[in-house]
């Protein structure tokens, strides 16, 4: 029996529901990546590691919800934070204590947070991070780097996917404005920047890449971009989506002596529910104040109907306090943990494949074209995505763990070393 078809048989109700799915939705998703062949399966519920689907089938995750459940799937303390709160209701749309709550932990955490603005989506933190940043410069064009990931916004839409010089969508428009980089090559991007200098408002940077292929930035290169970006008179934004609270209780750019003007934030710090987070230097962020202001003078940054909506408010506050009170010992077995996979993974595999990533991020490349290192993007797009689409799908139908296929993988605290060794001893098994 062909992969395909025991897939098929397993999943029969999965099957039936997806195709109902299709009739109703586009490709039958909500989110382009989440759709694979021959379908996805349907998650009926999850419970700390685990997906059930709907015909009754168990995967160790490892896609984690977008890699934003740190903690795993429903855990007690943020449950029991939510059901406290919807029994006094769970939208406002007005101001509340909640956000205030969740507000102070964050800014004590990240330095550069001196003033904060909450919006329900990543996407929606990037396009005002991008805003502000031409606001204050009075500049249009913003730089990112090839293959970097900020969401939908038409301002960021530019040279996500190889090749990246191609248009990745139609009704984009003004891609003129935006330039792209090269990861880690602090020569060429700043010879690119150069160009643009005099009109340039800002540089968005990941530390780490998400969706490039779980690819660290090295600090020289970080630094490197933030000297110019300041000399330039530009704002240095980094998005900390993925990274912020993963690795350690705060952002990663500390670690790296850096000073952002602007950083976003996401996935972890809602806790499992919607956020999106704008936070920078107060003398920026005041831009967006609009009391007093001409249209003229100000940044329009607004929110959303569910902006700071207390659900996600008592769901990011619960999260990152049960990380803060751990006193790093969640930190300490996450990143232990990724070391673990990260180093099963290359003895597994040998000189087959390039392991990326850091702390409890890992990523795996099937070396393809002569790519004896990956360090940006343009390395992972030359590696084998079908192979690695092939290795998840096998583990997904044999071994009853889950990874989105093609995309990396994270680990949340629901996770053990015995995970991993199962991991590490399906992988042995894929034959290629």
């Amino acid at each position: 029996m062909s992969i395909i078809s025991e897939y098929k048989k397993k999943t029969k109700k999965s099957a039936k529901l997806f195709a109902l799915s299709s009739k109703l939705h586009v490709n039958g998703v909500s989110h382009n990546i989440r759709f694979y062949e021959p379908y996805p399966f349907v998650v009926k519920q999850s419970s700390g590691k685990s997906l059930i689907d709907v015909d009754d089938n168990k995967y160790t995750d490892y896609w984690m919800g977008h890699w934003s459940l740190i903690l795993g799937h429903g855990p007690k303390n943020v449950k029991k934070a939510l059901e406290s709160q919807i029994k006094k209701s769970w939208m406002y749309g007005t101001v509340n204590e909640q956000t205030i709550k969740l507000s102070e932990i964050i800014s004590k955490a990240v330095p550069v947070a001196e003033k904060i603005r909450y919006v329900t989506s990543g996407t929606e933190a990037t396009m005002y991070a991008v805003r502000l940043a031409r606001s204050v410069t009075g500049r249009k064009i913003i730089a990112k780097i090839d293959g970097g990931w900020h969401g939908y916004t038409s301002d960021l839409l530019k040279s996500v996917n190889w090749p990246f010089s191609e248009s990745e969508s139609s009704g984009v428009i003004n891609e003129e404005k935006i330039v792209s980089i090269p990861y880690n090559n602090l020569e060429e991007s700043i010879k690119i920047l150069k160009k643009v200098s005099k009109d340039l408002a800002g540089v968005i940077i990941e530390p780490v890449l998400g969706g490039g292929g779980c690819i660290p930035a090295t600090s020289d290169y970080l630094k490197g971009i933030q000297e110019f970006v300041h000399k330039n008179k530009s704002l240095f934004i980094l998005d900390e989506i993925v990274t912020g609270f993963r690795f350690r209780f705060g952002c990663l750019y500390p670690t790296m002596k850096l000073d952002p003007d602007i950083v976003t934030l996401g996935k972890i710090v809602g806790g499992g529910m919607a956020i999106g987070v704008m936070c920078g230097k107060k003398e920026i962020m005041e831009y967006a104040d609009t009391t007093g202001k001409k249209k003229s003078e100000r940044s329009y940054v607004g929110g959303g109907t569910f902006s700071a909506n207390p659900s996600s408010m008592v769901a990011g506050y619960a999260t990152l306090s049960e990380l803060k009170n751990s006193s790093n010992k969640i930190y300490s077995k996450l990143n232990e943990l990724g070391y673990m996979a990260r180093k099963g993974l290359t003895k597994t595999f040998e000189d087959k494949v390039i392991v990326t990533g850091k702390g409890s991020l890992f990523m795996t490349h099937f070396t393809d074209n002569g790519i004896t290192s990956v360090s940006n993007s343009s390395d992972a797009a030359k590696c084998n995505s079908k192979l690695l689409q092939k290795y998840h799908f096998k583990m997904i139908v044999k071994d009853g763990i889950f990874f989105l296929p093609g995309k990396l993988g994270a680990i949340s605290l629901a996770h053990t070393k015995q995970d991993i060794q199962k991991m590490i001893k399906a992988s042995e098994e894929f034959k290629f």
